[in-house]
């Protein structure tokens, strides 16, 4: 089993490798998938500002370049006075590969400082079921 305290540490490793010569803010993740495999990312700028990706976007590449689709927990970790949380084009992108009750760990580089589901941070999300409507 993996602690939330685990993947936090996993986060910050992965942070550190995060590219940001421009907005010097460097932040990483980590995830949990429902098969209790460990996936991370880290953001990544580009000079062309919105060609850049997020952390949380960068460890959801590489859960599905793994061959899963299905997160439990995220750990999304950067050294800011506020905890930080993901963009809404984020947790869209968290929202596909979710469900309601996933766990989403926010936090600075002392640990995790605060933790929502899915639910919590985007009660309304955008899904399938929203195209039939």
């Amino acid at each position: 089993m993996i602690l939330p305290e685990s993947l936090f540490l996993k986060a910050v490793k992965a942070r550190k490798n995060a590219y940001a010569p421009y907005s010097k803010f460097k932040v990483g993740a980590a995830i949990l998938s429902a098969k209790g495999n460990v996936y991370v990312g880290a953001n990544v700028e580009n000079v062309s500002y919105p060609c850049g990706i997020c952390a949380e976007t960068a460890a959801i590449a590489a859960m599905v370049a793994g061959g899963e689709n299905l997160i439990q927990e995220i750990v999304i970790v950067a050294d800011s006075k506020e905890i930080i949380s993901p963009c809404g084009a984020c947790l869209q992108r968290i929202s596909e590969f979710s469900n309601q009750k996933t766990t989403i760990h926010l936090a600075d580089l002392s640990g995790i400082k605060k933790s929502y589901t899915l639910g919590q941070m985007l009660p309304f999300n955008f899904d399938e079921e929203s195209l039939r409507q």
